[in-house]
């Protein structure tokens, strides 16, 4: 069966590997086009993306600007982790840089993770790999701008990604 002959039904009930759980994060606009899923490893965050048809190209494959939105999510969730921030603060985009290496087709499981480079003051380097079912499908850098602490509504979410 190819990847147009999937029914939605089955792309959007395919299962969730074990570990992830699905994380309310990033506003509005990636909880709509989400969900996200997020799995704590040791020292390690990955994110997780079951890519089903409202995220694709008409070719069937993950839409790149929905690639560019996991991307900028995986960096800073992957920081908050990593970081040594008493508390977590919000990481504004300054660059980000995507080499999109292969097709993520409908009903793969997409899956990122990221490490940081270098953190300084006021900005956070980091790069990351993102692959679909396994195989690499992007390849991601960025940088951040160490912004103001998130409000205490945010609490629930950072229990998540907190050391």
């Amino acid at each position: 069966m190819t990847a147009d002959q999937v029914p939605e039904a089955t792309v959007s009930s395919a299962g969730i590997p074990p570990g992830f759980h699905a994380i309310h994060a990033g506003g509005p606009f990636i909880n709509g086009n989400g969900p996200l899923y997020l799995r704590r490893e040791g020292g390690a965050v990955t994110l997780g993306l079951r890519v089903e048809k409202r995220h694709c190209n008409p070719m069937n494959h993950l839409h790149g600007g929905m690639m560019a939105s996991f991307c900028d999510m995986l960096l800073p969730l992957s920081a908050y982790r990593v970081g040594e921030q008493a508390e977590p603060r919000f990481l504004l985009t300054v660059s980000l840089q995507i080499d999109y290496i292969a097709g993520a087709p409908l009903g793969c499981w997409l899956e990122g993770s990221a490490e940081m480079l270098r953190s300084t003051r006021t900005l956070v380097f980091m790069r990351g790999l993102v692959s679909a079912d396994g195989t690499p499908c992007a390849r991601v850098s960025g940088i951040s701008r160490i912004g103001p602490p998130f409000p205490k509504t945010s609490d629930e979410f950072f229990n998540l990604v907190a050391r």
